[in-house]
């Protein structure tokens, strides 16, 4: 197994993401291996600062880098030397089968729907990430930025995305899908709500357990949780918040500490052909590992398979 990583993606790299690949390193068997993507010289003086041994990797040199602000399409297109789009590439050319990165979301978005495209039958791809529950074990929360705008069928979808990569990755049986709304009643919600009820209700290729409001979010009545991506990015940026905001107040509690991005490295691109995998932009060494160790389990799972077989 080849995991492709970006290693000038990020706010801290190339040294968070080179250090976290060390940590990677330590973790992985000798039969999956790290392909370090980005200024390789750059790369091998780090290594070299941390007394490891760069031939521990494999390297794929690239000159140019997509920064945090730049607009995604033109940025892809315009650099094609760029460690996320030379990334993309060896991903659609079968030389790497994962790539992750903590660079430009919306580049990782686009280079994805460039090079590895959908899959078949999937209106649109959904970035899912995690949110802890009190009493153990989290909700996964899709879509949380993909797509501001969606329809009933494509939030049917992320469903189907939502439970399949709860049962396959983090091994929940008959993991319990619930629609985020601003009521538990059928009728309630927007028209977008009310018109995806009926259609999730009705469906078998999920366990669809209702709809559940903002207060639930950390409660045990579902494992996965599904939404619009506008609603989805404002509940994961509120959901963040809530550790820095007990770090600041010296509050010190184990359930808040789950709320550590770290812990989960990054977030999925599902509905893709190959495992993509976006990292945190402030992504530190610990969350680098994660990341990779993410991107590592989508493969050994073979969740992309899963997927197409569920969409034909």
């Amino acid at each position: 197994m080849k995991i492709g990583l970006d290693i000038m993606g990020g706010d801290y790299a190339p040294q968070a993401t080179v250090l976290g690949a060390i940590e990677a390193y330590k973790v992985l068997s000798p039969d999956e291996h790290l392909v370090l993507i980005g200024d390789k010289p750059t790369a091998i003086n780090i290594l070299q600062e941390n007394n490891f041994n760069p031939d521990h990797f494999e390297f794929v040199h690239t000159t140019e880098v997509i920064g945090m602000g730049e607009h995604p399409t033109k940025a892809v297109v315009q650099k094609p030397d760029s460690s996320i789009s030379v990334g993309f590439q060896l991903l659609k050319d079968g030389d790497i089968d994962a790539f992750s990165s903590a660079g430009n979301t919306g580049a990782m978005l686009v280079g994805a729907m460039f090079s590895v495209k959908a899959i078949q039958g999937v209106h649109r791809p959904a970035i899912a990430a995690i949110a802890p529950k009190l009493k153990g074990g989290f909700n996964i929360l899709l879509d949380v930025g993909a797509n501001a705008d969606c329809k009933p069928e494509v939030l049917v979808q992320f469903g189907i995305l939502g439970s399949l990569f709860a049962e396959n990755v983090y091994h929940i049986q008959n993991p319990r899908v619930a629609l985020m709304n601003i009521g538990e009643e059928e009728e309630k919600g927007n028209i977008l709500c009310q018109a995806t009820y009926p259609l999730m209700k009705d469906t078998t290729l999920f366990n669809f357990v209702g709809n559940i409001e903002g207060r639930d979010l950390f409660s045990d009545e579902c494992d996965v949780i599904v939404c619009d991506g506008f609603t989805g990015n404002v509940v994961l940026k509120l959901a963040e918040s809530f550790y820095v905001v007990t770090l600041k107040k010296g509050f010190k509690d184990e359930f808040f500490d789950r709320f550590n991005y770290e812990q989960y490295g990054g977030s999925p691109i599902l509905g893709v052909n190959a495992p993509v995998v976006v990292g945190h932009g402030i992504s530190s060494p610990e969350a680098i590992k994660n990341m990779v160790l993410l991107s590592k389990n989508m493969v050994e799972t073979g969740l992309i398979e899963k997927i197409k077989q569920a969409f034909q």
